[in-house]
């Protein structure tokens, strides 16, 4: 039963408690009929003594009953242990993911602690971003964001922006932001590296370059700006590219003219035709 324990219920005690009940009658008739002289005090203290050990009977039922579900009580701990003693031979991951590399093989001994595999979320994934000083004001959690990694050439992954870092850090003077990506098809893969574009709230004005104005070297792009009959060198910040051309989000004023051929052969001063 999974109801809370009753002593009287158990059968035992019930014929005990039925037996004493009986005895009990069966005195209290006899003491009646011992005061009008109608049996005499043998029968009388028989009747006594059945009575007595009745209830000695109802007694020790009631403590076997009661003892007997203590054992049983003990026996479910038992069992219970026993039950997650086998549940934690099995090792399950606590999310859905992949198994990136696993420690242990089969027959291995392992103790409390001991890492046995590693396991990875693949979907959806965290991505972590790096947003310049001068774009903090313009990102914000929910943002959309979109992804392009190498593996995929012109393809383009999307997620959301679900933190943004309350501090820069200190040797970038840059923003921490994390987005996640919907894999399903598990497609990307953690430890890629991507190229992100997360989508201003407010559209701002912007410079356009042609992109083959942009040279990028070492992940630092430069254009040559043409003042005159000589060219600056200038080193930019690219931003949103809008084929043929590419954003500059810094380093260059609206209205400045920059070289668009044969770039490779020009150095900061270099002299140049109109």
């Amino acid at each position: 039963s999974t109801g809370p324990f009753e002593v009287g219920n158990v059968p035992e005690v019930r014929n005990a408690q039925a037996n004493l009940n009986l005895a009990q009658a069966e005195f209290d008739r006899i003491e009646k009929l011992l005061a009008e002289r109608v049996v005499s005090q043998a029968e009388y203290d028989q009747r006594k003594t059945v009575v007595e050990a009745s209830r000695q009977q109802l007694e020790s039922a009631r403590n076997t009953a009661q003892q007997q579900y203590q054992a049983l009580q003990a026996a479910r701990a038992r069992v219970a242990l026993a039950r997650k003693a086998v549940a934690d031979t099995s090792v399950r991951a606590p999310f859905a993911g992949i198994v990136g590399q696993r420690m242990v093989s089969t027959g291995d001994y392992v103790t409390k602690g001991t890492k046995v595999a590693e396991v990875v979320q693949v979907t959806p994934l965290r991505v972590q971003l790096t947003v310049p000083e001068q774009f903090v004001s313009e990102v914000a959690v929910g943002q959309p964001v979109s992804l392009a990694v190498d593996a995929y050439p012109g393809r383009t992954f999307t997620g959301t922006v679900r933190y943004v870092s309350p501090a820069l850090r200190a040797d970038q003077r840059a923003l921490t932001v994390e987005a996640v990506v919907p894999n399903d098809r598990a497609e990307l893969k953690p430890g890629m590296f991507a190229t992100a574009e997360i989508q201003q709230a407010r559209k701002t004005p912007g410079v356009l370059v042609p992109a083959t104005a942009v040279q990028t070297i070492g992940g630092t792009s430069r254009v040559f700006v043409v003042t005159g009959d000589r060219v600056e060198e200038r080193i930019v910040t690219t931003g949103q590219a809008v084929e043929p051309l590419v954003e500059i989000t810094n380093g260059l004023k609206p209205g400045e003219q920059v070289a668009t051929a044969n770039i490779n052969q020009l150095v900061d001063g270099s002299k140049v035709r109109h």
